[in-house]
């Protein structure tokens, strides 16, 4: 299938441009989550993952997020790349967000980063914010990535992209 690319803006970069499989690298860029007038998570020692037709998701470290307002969550996935992923909730008032977190505890090794390390959905926050613009959730429900204005699509999820 062949997609055409967005037109780049300055300052911006494609995510036609990542790579398949994915590539893990670290990034001081400000990551911060905030729902419930409570900081779930704020970092500069995130890893961004950055995989063809997809937004970057950030992973944050642990000691980076308030560890106290998430507890396991049900369900598990299979990536062909990081390997076993297990579900997070976030309880930091009102109802509970289920399945809103994710994370690998024994990745495979060429994603060992990742260990420990939790991503987020965007959407279910009141405030998801990369050095301090908030983000659009990647489209369609089911992918984790961020959108930021540095970031060109077409993004996977949209409708038609089930087979990019």
């Amino acid at each position: 299938m062949s997609v055409t690319p967005d037109p780049l803006k300055p300052g911006q970069e494609s995510v036609w441009d990542y790579p398949r499989p994915p590539r893990l690298q670290p990034t001081a860029r400000r990551i911060r989550i905030v729902h419930a007038g409570r900081v779930i998570a704020d970092s500069v020692h995130a890893l961004r993952l950055l995989e063809t037709s997809h937004p970057p998701s950030y992973y944050i470290p642990p000691a980076d997020i308030d560890m106290a307002l998430l507890r396991p969550g049900r369900g598990a996935s299979f990536c062909e790349w990081k390997g076993h992923a297990v579900y997070w909730d976030v309880v930091a008032g009102g109802p509970p967000l289920l399945g809103v977190g994710w994370s690998y505890p024994q990745p495979t090794r060429g994603f060992a980063a990742l260990q420990d390390h939790i991503a987020f959905y965007a959407a279910p926050f009141d405030a998801v914010t990369v050095d301090g613009e908030q983000v659009r959730p990647q489209p369609g429900g089911f992918y984790g990535g961020w959108i930021t204005a540095d970031v060109a699509g077409p993004f996977k999820g949209i409708p038609g992209s089930q087979f990019w």
